[in-house]
């Protein structure tokens, strides 16, 4: 049986925010898997030290002059850099953490991708002409990419993402609720689709992104900003808020194996699966490839 620590750990651990607590020395303690997807930095490279170079201005006692103003409800625009390096702007929120007797022991930071966020290398932000390809359009376009690719054209990979809510949500609120919701989550991650980008409906609860990053690293950074912003469309049914998240699977296409369009998607669909067996909310780059 969990004891009460590893509770509340696995509790913090499942929310689609990042969660960063720091004790009144100002080191991290507690790292959550979002402030993992939404950083970079995994929990080893975090807990017990302080914030890493690039990410102060997620540590409470930079941005905040008093108690009340951390505690101020909605939040402040924070600018910080990813652990690949790009700029990386969130919405973060600050709580002071007191013991029993009303002492203060720490100070926690909750955050998340803000609504607009700046574009990653080798791409300008995208408006709504990249939005809303249809399955069709997207083979169609999937195949041109795929022969300019092998013909030597620029590198190029692909994102399948899943909505990790959408099949409960369908099977106990409808499809209309799941349509609804689906539309607020192709929203969301609409802001972060550049003009280069192919992205559309790829199944009933999928999306694909067809994206020239030059690396399999910079593809999975790109699809940790759009997972972030897919946990801020703020989707209620009936009065009630549900939580989104969604799972990637990340592969690039490569010239050093022979393989064909139907294997690079094959690969992408097996990493976004393996991203849903272990609990979702999560991006897998795919094996194989380069």
């Amino acid at each position: 049986m969990m004891n009460r620590a590893e509770l509340l750990d696995s509790a913090l651990d499942s929310l689609p925010e990042g969660i960063a607590l720091f004790d009144d020395e100002g080191e991290v303690v507690f790292w959550n898997h979002a402030a993992e997807m939404i950083t970079g930095y995994a929990g080893s490279d975090v807990v017990g030290r302080p914030v890493p170079h690039g990410l102060e201005p997620l540590a409470p006692e930079s941005r905040y002059k008093s108690i009340e103003e951390a505690q101020a409800g909605r939040g402040v625009l924070i600018n910080a850099r990813h652990k690949l390096g790009h700029q990386m702007r969130t919405i973060t929120r600050a709580l002071v953490l007191r013991d029993g007797l009303g002492g203060r022991i720490g100070m926690a930071a909750v955050f998340h991708p803000a609504a607009s966020v700046d574009a990653l290398p080798h791409g300008a932000t995208g408006g709504d002409e990249a939005v809303g390809l249809s399955q069709a359009e997207l083979q169609e376009h999937l195949q041109a990419e795929f022969e300019d690719f092998a013909g030597g054209g620029a590198p190029f990979g692909v994102l399948w993402i899943v909505v990790d809510q959408a099949a409960e949500l369908r099977k106990t609120r409808g499809v209309g609720a799941c349509e609804d919701m689906i539309e607020k989550v192709q929203r969301a991650m609409a802001q972060g689709i550049r003009s280069t980008e192919l992205f559309g409906r790829w199944g009933d609860d999928e999306f694909l992104v067809v994206s020239h990053e030059h690396t399999p690293e910079m593809l999975a950074a790109h699809a940790q900003v759009l997972a972030g912003l897919a946990r801020t469309a703020d989707f209620r049914w009936w009065g009630d808020r549900i939580s989104i998240t969604v799972s990637i699977g990340a592969a690039q296409a490569s010239r050093e194996v022979d393989e064909g369009l139907a294997q690079l998607l094959e690969r992408a669909q097996e990493a976004m699966e393996a991203s849903t067996r272990v609990g979702g909310n999560r991006i897998t780059p795919a094996t194989g490839g380069r």
